[in-house]
């Protein structure tokens, strides 16, 4: 049964048909030591939606904004089990690779090229020239860091 919620005019599933192997399923993950905390709690919520009981309730037990409860419900719906996860982020940044860090040394040891005019690297000029030359796109941040 789907109803309007007045103050955020979204549409909200009232309560959650499960299956007993759902259920079963879900108190077991809601009890299990080997689950993360977060997804137990998910369990929970999707659990005591099954059980009938009102949003704002199951948002009070679980400590939880009532838009959490309908995000858990709605990745429950959509996707079983697996819904619980936590959604991946985005990963770290990309390393830069060794060889680059190895060439960002050689190249501090030996002089700059003298078609540059330069007596001398700079972070900024060691960085340019890796990117112009080498087509190693790494920043004067970067090249500071290794030397330091």
């Amino acid at each position: 049964m789907l109803f309007m919620e007045p103050e955020a005019s979204v549409i909200v599933e009232s309560g959650m048909d499960l299956t007993s192997e759902q259920m079963a399923e879900l108190r077991e993950l809601a009890g299990s030591r080997d689950v993360p905390a977060d997804v137990a709690l998910r369990a929970r919520i999707v659990l005591w939606s099954g059980e009938g009981r009102r949003r704002k309730d199951i948002a009070e037990l679980a400590g939880v904004a009532p838009l959490t409860v309908d995000r858990c419900k709605a990745r429950y719906a959509e996707r079983g089990l697996a819904g619980l996860e936590e959604k991946r982020r985005g990963g770290p940044r990309t390393q830069v690779p060794p060889q680059v860090q190895a060439r960002v040394i050689a190249l501090t040891r030996m002089s700059p090229p003298a078609e540059s005019g330069l007596s001398h690297w700079s972070t900024r000029a060691l960085a340019d020239h890796l990117k112009r030359r080498e087509g190693n796109s790494v920043s004067w941040h970067y090249v500071a860091r290794i030397w330091a």
